[in-house]
């Protein structure tokens, strides 16, 4: 303790960037400020208050992003290291067969997952996230590569990139919001399907060697953490294995049976079309499906990767990187490619947390396609059939069965349908939309129940009150418009909406309804209680408080 006021109110004053840092669940320590003030209180000349910093915020701004970039790069940097050569290793196959299921040459898929990967890891959002070549967007590339060839690919897939940095840009990524539990929980339930599914074909038709191989590797995936977590067990995996498979000459598919791997670096290029209006509606059809596929793979993925690692990202940032990624793909003759549950979730189980794993994964990516060609293709499949199996098995959300029995139908529901549409489809997209639809529609249909209406009879059965409670929109707006009663011989009838709301046109067209069909019958009709936007909305569509609004209203119906 410093004994004299001066000093105890120069401590108090720079303890709060110390008790800033402790707010957010950073250990406290004084800056290099306070020891110089510290070690000069006393001298003669040095004033008895310390000097202000003259602006503190920006100050704390550049500390907060240093810290940042250096938690992101060198905050993980061994984990991150071996989560890349793992992720690497099971990016290879997949690039290869993706870009069989498109129609180009393997060194296109290879070639976009290393741009994507090297690019994404400084621009995108969402730290730890892997993003490649993928299937779902395959899928979409197929009818465009057979109908125009390649040059129209890479063409689709800059534009792609364009659309979605204006899609960033206007914060589309926003949208993530109206995607609820349900629907992400059906996602991550049909990728681990789809994964598992995936590696069937390795697995039928082959010899026990296979078998015993693959079991061999979920084996060691599984037991090797019991004896230690220094080396990620993956990679443990497919280095024994393909050790054990060399040695002993094994006949079994190797990642070299798959596609001729590329032996040199991709080189910058144009997409050799014609730069004109005809290309553009070529392409642009395509361009638009795969920037809705990949965005919402990747905004998905994100949203996982965010509950995986208990941290947040920027969506909108996420697809400006897509964006940039994709972009500079195409210039270099690779695909479009998003964001890979599967690879992501490897470098998460691996120990990859910052930006430098997913970096080291499209280096180390190129360097072994390129340079070390001929070792990688002795990697037999079974190693990474047992990966991919650890990562449908990690993926899948085995707590969503049990929760089946006591979530809510419409919840269960929702999930089931995205899965369904999903694995039945193999379309991502689809069965997002499905489950978000449908999420929608039950919304919609609980809030419509939420709706009741009071009546009350006052001046001796002259005048009734009818207090409308709930929200009034088109799943409600026809028990709103039921709950009156036309027929009553009454002089005055007064619509209390002061707990309600009017959402829609549709809504206002039953006000119209109801208060013309009571002035119809010759009785005298005033609404109160209406807020705000309910009133704007009232003075701009409705009819009844309009001149000649009854005789419009008859003419209509």
């Amino acid at each position: 303790m410093i004994g004299d006021n001066g000093a105890s109110a120069m401590t108090a004053r720079y303890a709060v960037p110390g008790a800033t840092r402790r707010s957010a669940g950073v250990p406290a320590r004084p800056g290099p400020h306070i020891y110089s003030v510290l070690l000069l209180r006393g001298c003669p000349g040095f004033p008895s208050a310390p000097y202000p910093n003259p602006n503190p915020n920006e100050t704390g701004q550049d500390s907060n992003v240093l810290r940042q970039l250096q938690q992101d790069w060198l905050g993980n940097i061994r984990n991150d290291l071996l989560a890349g050569l793992v992720v690497a290793l099971a990016l290879i196959p997949e690039a290869i067969a993706f870009s069989i299921i498109a129609g180009v040459d393997p060194k296109v898929g290879l070639y976009a997952s290393f741009c994507i990967a090297v690019v994404i890891a400084f621009a995108g959002g969402r730290p730890g996230m892997i993003s490649a070549a993928t299937g779902a967007m395959a899928l979409v590339m197929v009818t465009l590569v057979r109908e125009h060839g390649l040059q129209y690919l890479l063409a689709a897939s800059v534009l792609t990139g364009a659309l979605q940095i204006i899609a960033g840009l206007i914060n589309l990524g926003s949208l993530m919001r109206f995607v609820s539990r349900s629907v992400v929980t059906g996602f991550v339930n049909a990728l681990a399907i789809l994964i598992f599914t995936a590696q069937l074909p390795e697995l039928t038709g082959v010899t026990w060697h296979v078998y015993a191989m693959t079991a061999a590797g979920l084996g060691i995936i599984y037991g090797l953490p019991y004896l230690t977590r220094a080396v990620p067990s993956p990679l443990v995996t497919i280095v024994v294995l393909s050790i054990v498979a060399i040695a002993l000459d094994l006949d079994i598919r190797r990642v070299g049976d798959m596609g001729e791997l590329p032996d040199s670096l991709p080189v910058f290029l144009l997409p050799e079309v014609p730069f004109n209006l005809e290309t553009l509606m070529v392409i642009l059809p395509y361009s638009l499906t795969l920037m809705v596929v990949g965005l919402l793979e990747s905004l998905m993925t994100a949203t996982i990767v965010d509950d995986l690692t208990d941290t947040k990202s920027d969506k909108n940032r996420e697809c400006v990187g897509q964006g940039v990624a994709n972009i500079a793909s195409g210039f270099i003759g690779g695909m479009a490619g998003c964001a890979m549950i599967g690879q992501s979730v490897i470098n998460v189980k691996s120990g990859g947390r910052g930006r430098l794993s997913t970096l080291c994964a499209g280096i180390f990516l190129l360097l072994m396609v390129v340079f070390l060609g001929d070792w990688v293709g002795q990697i037999p499949m079974a190693a990474l059939v047992a990966v991919m199996i650890m990562v449908s098995i990690g993926t899948f959300n085995w707590g969503s069965l049990r929760d089946l029995a006591t979530h809510p139908k419409s919840s269960s529901a929702v999930m089931l349908s995205t899965v369904a549409v999903t694995v039945f489809t193999h379309d991502l997209a689809k069965g997002v939309l499905t489950g978000v639809l449908l999420s929608g529609f039950f919304f919609a249909h609980k809030v419509g129940q939420i709706f009741y209406v009071r009546s009350l009879a006052e001046d001796d059965g002259r005048t009734r009150t009818y207090r409308i409670f709930g929200q009034v929109f088109f799943a409600s707006a026809d028990r709103f418009a039921a709950a009156f009663d036309h027929r009553e011989v009454i002089d005055h009838v007064r619509i209390d909406v002061s707990r309600a709301h009017f959402w829609d046109i549709t809504a206002i067209s039953a006000l119209d309804k109801v208060v013309m069909k009571f002035r119809r019958e010759g009785t005298t009709t005033e609404v109160i209680g209406l807020n705000e936007a309910s009133a704007t909305m009232i003075d701009r569509f409705a009819v009844h408080d309009k001149e000649g609004s009854e005789r419009d209203l008859l003419l209509e119906h």
